[in-house]
């Protein structure tokens, strides 16, 4: 997901009650919730896809990272102390429950992370493979309202020293769960029913069925499948029933011609894709100079023209 849920994640579960443990509860959750993406550094370094949401996102980093956090955070309201600027209305800092809060704030991270289509390694370093929810879009405008609005609640009921300032958060963190939980179902029965409708249309057996939730509207889900060599697509609709249809005829994904080993044995960006890809497929182009290998990825482009999630190789001639 990205960074702002990561974010309202941490600070609605401090809100909700476990900033009152210590001193830096609220920064240090909302500090773990994001902590994964450290990751990130690898683009400084021309790197991508072989290495996001790996060994971070894995048991070393949720380990590791939480006790690296917590030294930081109780070194910085010391050191704030020793220079006097430590603010008087700041909690005792208790490391214990500072490591606990950090690992709580971590460990919504991968959670969050597997919801959607693109996908995270959470057994990295010890395995490559790919989990996958398929549950949300990557950015969730509803999971960003509901744990906004609790966040905020809960912290104006607190200002105004009303009772109970807890609980606005705390039926928003419900109310997630509840969210993700009908998402999640309803991804289910629409995967399912494509899978029987792709095999009752004679396409093959689907290795691989996906239900992608748009951005917007929780009551669809834009299909793709591979089954056979091919990449097809289709519509789910909840209204309030499941409303199916597949679309055109698959494509050939192409991923067996020799030009796209070859490109692969000269191309680190397309091994790193392909690492990462879930549905690839290739168009293949013979041209005067060589030939052209473009790859794509049906998760974010469903035509076989090419789009953003593309990598692309020019070959000389054999």
């Amino acid at each position: 997901m990205d960074n702002l849920a990561h974010t309202l994640a941490g600070a609605a579960l401090a809100e909700a009650g476990l900033k009152e443990k210590t001193g830096l509860g609220l920064a240090t959750l909302m500090i773990a919730a994001n902590l994964p993406d450290v990751d990130i550094i690898v683009l400084a370094f021309g790197e991508n896809l072989a290495y996001r949401r790996g060994v971070t996102h894995g048991p070393l980093g949720l380990v590791v990272l939480p006790l690296v956090l917590t030294a930081l955070m109780v070194w910085f309201d010391r050191w704030q102390d020793r220079r006097g600027k430590r603010p008087a209305s700041r909690l005792p800092v208790r490391p214990g429950w500072l490591l606990l809060l950090a690992y709580i704030g971590i460990l919504t991270h991968p959670f969050l992370d597997w919801l959607n289509v693109y996908g995270i390694r959470c057994l990295a370093p010890f395995s490559d493979e790919w989990f996958y929810g398929d549950t949300l879009f990557i950015i969730d405008v509803w999971l960003w309202s509901v744990l906004a609005i609790g966040t905020f609640l809960s912290q104006r009921r607190r200002r105004a020293g009303k009772d109970a300032p807890r609980i606005p958060a705390r039926a928003a963190l419900g109310a997630v769960v509840l969210y993700i939980g009908a998402m999640g179902a309803g991804t289910a029965v629409a995967e399912n029913r494509t899978r029987a409708a792709v095999i009752a249309a004679g396409y093959g057996t689907p290795k691989t069925v996906i239900a992608s939730p748009p951005p917007v509207n929780p009551f669809r889900r834009d299909m793709i499948y591979r089954a056979s060599g091919n990449i097809g697509e289709g519509v789910a609709r909840f209204t309030p029933g499941l409303d199916l249809r597949l679309g055109e005829a698959p494509f050939a994904d192409n991923m067996d011609d020799p030009a796209v080993a070859r490109a692969m044995a000269v191309s680190k960006p397309l091994r790193d894709f392909l690492f990462w890809a879930r549905t690839p497929y290739a168009r293949i182009e013979e041209t005067p100079m060589g030939t052209n290998v473009t790859v794509s990825d049906a998760r974010y482009d469903d035509s076989p023209n090419g789009g953003t999630f593309t990598v692309k190789v020019a070959l000389p001639p054999e």
